[in-house]
């Protein structure tokens, strides 16, 4: 998700550089790199890799802590994350993530508070598609 204005060639450019950047990193190493005029931190669970590029003046633990939230609420939403769950609910993925996340500033820290607001999300699209029945 972006936070800031960029053309669509600049966010493919930004995405593979820092995708190398993230894959090419040995797991021993830390999770903080030094990027143009900001900060990449980024985190590891199984096959997914969590992304955010920060300013440098932010705290990298905290960062890396809005990372695991972030996780945690999806393992509890979709029970166990794994790609698919994000491939095939990207918008969910992206609702929770507008619940942790509004406009790039840390909003919500309870994971309860996060999944009782998305499940009231989803009973109400539920409802609004059985009244079109």
């Amino acid at each position: 998700k972006w936070y800031s204005n960029y053309g669509n060639n600049d966010k493919k450019k930004i995405v593979r550089e820092v995708s190398q950047m993230c894959l090419a990193r040995p797991a021993k190493l830390c999770n903080f790199l030094e990027w143009r005029e900001d900060k990449i931190i980024f985190k590891r669970y199984a096959s997914l890799y969590f992304i955010m590029c920060v300013e440098k003046k932010d705290n990298e633990l905290i960062t890396l802590e809005v990372i695991h939230q972030f996780v945690e609420v999806l393992d509890r939403y979709f029970g166990n994350v794994c790609e698919l769950d994000l491939i095939f609910n990207f918008h969910k993925a992206y609702y929770i993530l507008d619940e942790v996340i509004i406009a790039g500033e840390h909003q919500e820290t309870s994971k309860k508070t996060i999944l009782k607001v998305t499940a009231a999300q989803d009973a109400l699209c539920e409802n609004s598609g059985e009244g079109e029945k």
